[in-house]
């Protein structure tokens, strides 16, 4: 079974971990159909702790486990669980472990921080199985630092406001009225996963204001990912996802909605609300506006536009979880000319337990695409 590197998956976990958030995530949702997503403990067996999640938070918050302590999923499953999802829910003394540390983790934030999410596994272990109770120097004296400019900010004194930045950014894309003007594209290109060795083509359908419909063709079996305005799913095929269909849910929810905007961004203040500017920061040795906004159910998106020539270099996005913030984050590059709005022909998005990059070869503006594209997809065949 492939699986990606950082995907601790299953069953580390019987109680949410109440209260525990700084700001409230959601649990649950429901897509175009109605029907409700199904909770972790429904799909999985032997969720002890993080019952009543969403299966994408749930897979999400393993991917935390993993990137705090620096592990594959392996590492915090038993070894057989490499080739058979099932083996995930086996117990054994490093899950056993993480269900005391959660409960840990929560008694402090209750403790200590009138129940908001002030420590995670991540305060202390940085990355290793085992937390550092000795400083490191060459940290100590290092400029390089790993921290995602995504933090909650407030409006930061002298700086401009959102407002201003939005529309440089727009004006850098072509104009307000030729980017309103662009309202499909069809497109094909290359995808590749963290763990792929070669790419896969791929075929991008979208439409204006958020609808996105990306399917790569893989040697394993087809990946789509769809987004048909209100709800989004990833079909893949079962040696990359432990369900045939997943529900994204909630606050990640909204995290697709921004990102699907972003391909027709004429309506881009009206993405996020409590828009906020940050001080400027260097991103791959450039200076960079940070700009911030809050989605509808209470996520934080940071998007980042480069100085000279105003556009949009990253977005970093995070969602709130029983166990720390769920961050995504968008890379934008190689900006070329479409129907007269430059578009990114690249984008890499690398989120808590995956890593994947999209390459547009050939686009095509303005195009009729039938509402079909966007449909929930089928399950992968393989």
């Amino acid at each position: 079974m492939k699986y990606p590197k950082y995907l601790l998956a299953f069953t580390v976990c019987n109680v949410v971990l109440a209260g525990s958030a700084a700001t409230p995530y959601v649990i649950g949702s429901q897509d175009t159909t109605g029907q409700r997503s199904p909770m972790a403990e429904e799909v999985f067996k032997n969720v002890q702790i993080l019952k009543g999640i969403p299966v994408d938070q749930f897979m999400s918050t393993m991917g935390f486990f993993s990137a705090s302590l620096g592990l594959n999923c392996t590492d915090c499953h038993v070894e057989e669980s490499a080739s058979n999802w099932t083996r995930y829910a086996d117990d054994n003394a490093r899950k056993q472990m993480a269900r005391r540390m959660m409960l840990m983790v929560n008694s402090i934030n209750k403790t200590n921080f009138a129940g908001r999410q002030v420590v995670t596994c991540n305060t202390c272990h940085r990355g290793n199985p085992r937390p550092n109770v000795m400083p490191s120097l060459d940290l100590l004296y290092s400029s390089v630092s790993g921290d995602e400019p995504g933090d909650p900010i407030q409006q930061a004194s002298g700086q401009p406001p959102a407002d201003q930045i939005l529309d440089q950014y727009l004006q850098a894309l072509g104009g307000l009225q030729r980017v309103a003007a662009l309202t499909s594209v069809t497109a094909k290109g290359n995808y590749m996963a963290y763990d792929d060795v070669e790419k896969s083509p791929l075929e991008m359908y979208a439409r204006a204001p958020g609808h996105r419909m990306i399917i790569s063709h893989s040697h394993s079996g087809d990946i789509t990912w769809t987004f048909d305005g209100r709800s989004a799913w990833i079909a893949a095929p079962a040696t990359d996802k432990p369900v045939p269909v997943l529900d994204i849910t909630g606050q990640d929810l909204d995290g697709v909605k921004l990102e699907s905007e972003v391909s027709f961004p004429a309506r881009i203040k009206q993405a996020l609300t409590n828009w906020r500017t940050g001080f400027p920061t260097l991103i791959n040795g450039r200076e960079t506006n940070i700009v911030q906004g809050t989605t509808a159910n209470g996520g934080t998106a940071t998007l980042c536009f480069d100085v000279e020539t105003g556009l949009l270099v990253r977005l970093v996005r995070f969602s709130n979880s029983p166990v720390g913030r769920l961050v995504t984050r968008v890379d934008y590059s190689d900006y070329r000319e479409v129907a007269g709005v430059k578009m990114p022909f690249k984008w890499t998005v690398t989120w808590l337990d995956g890593r994947s990059t999209y390459e547009l070869m050939s686009v095509q503006p303005n195009v009729a695409i039938d509402t079909s594209r966007f449909a929930k997809p089928a399950p992968s065949r393989q």
